[in-house]
């Protein structure tokens, strides 16, 4: 079988405008990126404002290996198959960071037959907004340290400044660096840090922003440092926030692109679900709905992080109501949690497989309790055994869940088209959806709900640097936000090694920090980073570009 990007560079695009025209977008609502990629302005979100929302269906997943289970995959080929049964579809999908393009994990265009394209653009620079949240952040922290250098009449402590610089790129070293060296000239000396552009609080603000007032807004509230005598300052307190929204004034608008077989997607913001909420753009979902009858769109690895973030952190800011969640699930990662390396997970292995599959159980169990029907797709790859795809089609049946067996990575939308007629199905049941907790909730109450309802631990420990930064997030007012957990994606615990359905353990917060901006707060288990590193051989040693201008080796 070819490449990803073989199959990707071969494919007939339409003109982006044509793909407009299609979902009836009128001329004067696009903005062109050249042919094949364009942004929607905001005239068209006022044109719809009225109009009645589609239905929403969430993609989420089983805890996977580390080179992922095919969630976008997954939304590109059921967008496609849900035209091949002549359903009107759109899917909505967060942007690729450079971080895991070169690195481990690969792009986040889907794959095999169910890409979205331009491959190459989407993957690398795209529309830029990656670059401008990028630079909208790191203009904070220059603001920040200007402001100390300039005479720090505010006051501000240079031993508790909480915003961080921001790249997007894997870079281990610039986890934690000093700067300010070299004489009074290069200003105050102090210690700093950086963190993945997708990490960032600007990243998790432009997401959940529901129009470019309401992003100025939130940025003027993003809680940068403390001041000598312990009092909180604000990104609006150093006057940044005007000219951190001209930066993002262009990014907010979501992007339109295409999927191989020409359905529209729209594709905005990129959290990841492991150290931030793992959704796309509230802007982008909601358009999305206005411009078709299905809206599918995905959130970051398993549905114990992505999913989880998606019900009670975007849809309960942004008014979201999902309709269906597909739980995709393969056989080569429920061996994976049942003890076989990444390596042989392509190898026959029912025992293993017996032993994994109670991670899928868990998962089952766990959306079922916000109230939506739940569809399993099981991504099949080709060297799955027969005998242990059947065995995964059994536990549905003996779970009571509705599955289909996807094969859209080797045939596209035509590969879609049982787990598309599932989902139009579970569309049509009542919902019931609620969130996992209420508003109301300590952080503590809430951050045990999520530790005992999803990940089905015992409990929760708190270190003392916790415990210090909870009493400062209540007395900042943030006691009554939701709450995100950063956390490992492959177990359902905090610690990596427990695979398929941990039992008899505590998760230990580590440290909390209010995102202030975005409406909630960030609590930290495990020893999960927030600047991931390259690892021993990254996907860049493939990487190259021809002499005629075409990319080479991106997957």
């Amino acid at each position: 079988m070819l490449s990803d990007i073989e199959i990707a560079q071969q494919t007939k695009m339409q003109p982006i405008a044509k793909i407009a025209a299609n979902l009836g977008i009128h001329e004067e609502e696009l903005e062109p990126y050249g042919r094949y990629k364009a942004k929607l302005n905001q005239s068209l979100f006022d044109r719809l404002q009225g109009k009645t929302d589609g239905k929403l269906v969430l993609v989420t997943a089983i805890n996977p290996t580390p080179a992922g289970e095919g969630k976008t995959t997954t939304t590109a080929g059921l967008g496609e198959a849900m035209a091949k049964i002549g359903k009107n579809a759109i899917i909505a999908l967060r942007e690729p960071s450079l971080g895991p393009v070169f690195g481990i994990k690969g792009g986040a265009a889907g794959g095999g037959y169910a890409q979205v394209v331009p491959m190459e653009d989407i993957n690398l620079h795209f529309t830029g907004d990656m670059h401008a949240i990028t630079a909208a952040n790191n203009l904070l922290c220059a603001m920040l340290d200007n402001h100390m250098h300039q005479g720090n009449q505010l006051g501000i402590d240079s031993r508790r400044i909480l915003i961080t610089r921001c790249m997007d790129m894997n870079d281990r070293a610039l986890r934690n660096v000093v700067i300010g060296l070299g004489g009074k000239i290069n200003g105050v000396p102090r210690e700093d840090h950086f963190c993945i552009t997708v990490a960032s609080e600007v990243m998790a603000i432009f997401c959940l922003a529901k129009d470019l007032m309401d992003l100025k807004e939130r940025l003027s509230k993003i809680l940068v440092a403390y001041t000598f005598d312990g009092k909180p300052v604000y990104a609006g307190d150093l006057h940044a926030e005007g000219a951190m929204t001209a930066l993002l004034k262009d990014a907010i608008n979501p992007n339109l692109v295409q999927t191989l077989e020409n359905t529209p997607a729209i594709m905005h913001g990129g959290p990841f679900a492991n150290i931030a909420h793992g959704c796309n753009s509230v802007r982008a979902t909601r358009i999305a709905l206005k411009l078709a009858d299905y809206c599918i769109t995905e959130a970051g690895f398993g549905s114990d992080l992505g999913a989880e973030k998606f019900m009670d952190i975007k849809c309960r800011l942004g008014g979201l109501h999902p309709s269906c969640i597909v739980l995709v699930a393969t056989d080569r990662a429920l061996k994976y949690n049942g003890g076989v390396p990444k390596t042989d997970t392509s190898k026959p292995n029912l025992e293993a497989l017996k032993k994994g599959i109670v991670n899928l159980g868990k998962h089952i169990e766990n959306m079922r309790k916000y109230g939506v029907p739940v569809v399993v797709a099981i991504n099949r790859f080709l060297t799955d055994p027969e005998d242990e795809l059947s065995y995964i089609e059994q536990f549905c049946k003996e779970n009571g869940a509705d599955f289909a067996l996807s094969e859209v990575f080797a045939k596209g939308g035509e590969g879609g088209r049982a787990l598309a007629e599932k989902v139009v199905s579970a569309c049509e049941k009542p919902s019931d959806f609620h969130p996992i907790y209420e508003e109301n909730l300590s952080v503590e109450e809430k951050i045990e709900t999520i530790a005992k309802e999803i990940y089905g631990a015992d409990g929760v420990s708190y270190s003392k640097q916790a415990k210090k930064s909870l009493a400062e997030i209540k007395n900042l007012g943030g006691d009554k936000m939701p709450v995100c957990i950063a956390k490992t994606q492959y177990s359902l615990s905090d610690d990596a090694s427990l695979l398929g359905r941990p039992q008899g353990f505590r998760i230990t917060i580590r440290d909390l920090k209010i995102s202030s901006g975005a409406g909630f707060v960030v609590a930290y288990a495990g020893d999960i980073m927030t600047m991931p590193g390259l690892p021993k051989a990254p996907a860049a040693l493939k990487i190259d570009v021809a002499k005629n201008g075409k990319i080479e080796g991106l997957f």
